[in-house]
C-alpha cells in the first residue's frame, strides 16, 4: 500500500502538477492522500489516474533505494514528510525511473507485486482533494 502512495503521487505530480500529498492515512485495507487542488475530479479524471497508477504497476518496475546527505536532498526531494529528527543520510526509494522521493517505510521489491490499484471515492473542500484507495 505504501509502494501504491509513491505511484499515486508522482502520478498526479504528472498529470496536474500539484505535488505530492500533503497529508496520508495508509493502511493496510484503505488509504487515503490529500493533495492542495482547485476541483473535484470528474469520473474520467478519476480514470486517468486509476489507469495511470496501475500502468505503472504492470510495468513491473524495479524499486530500489539509494542514500544521499541531507543537504543534498534538499532542494532536490519534498523533505516534508521526513521525521524532523533524520540527520546525516537520507533513504532516497526509487520506483524504476518512474518516481524517487525520501522515505522511512517498507516498499515491494517491484511495482508488479502492488496488485491492482481501484480509487475508492474522492471529495473536494476547500483547496483540498482527498483520494481513497485500495489494492486487490
Amino acid at each position: 500500500m505504501h509502494s501504491a502512495e509513491h505511484l499515486l503521487n508522482q502520478t498526479m505530480v504528472r498529470l496536474y502538477d500539484c505535488g505530492r500529498c500533503f497529508s496520508a492515512h495508509i493502511e493496510r485495507k484503505k488509504s487515503k492522500c490529500d493533495y492542495r487542488f482547485d476541483h473535484e475530479l470528474t469520473a474520467d479524471e478519476i480514470h486517468r489516474i486509476q489507469s495511470s497508477v496501475n500502468h505503472v504497476i504492470k510495468s513491473d518496475l524495479l524499486v530500489s533505494e539509494t542514500f544521499v546527505l541531507k543537504k543534498e536532498a534538499q532542494g532536490v526531494y519534498d523533505m516534508h514528510k521526513l521525521p524532523e529528527d533524520v540527520d546525516g543520510r537520507v533513504r532516497i526509494v526509487h520506483m524504476g525511473n518512474y518516481d524517487a522521493c525520501p522515505c522511512i517505510g517498507e516498499h515491494v521489491s517491484s511495482t508488479g507485486e502492488i496488485g491492482a490499484f481501484r480509487i475508492t471515492t474522492t471529495s473536494f473542500k476547500g483547496g483540498a482533494l482527498r483520494i481513497r484507495f485500495k489494492l486487490s
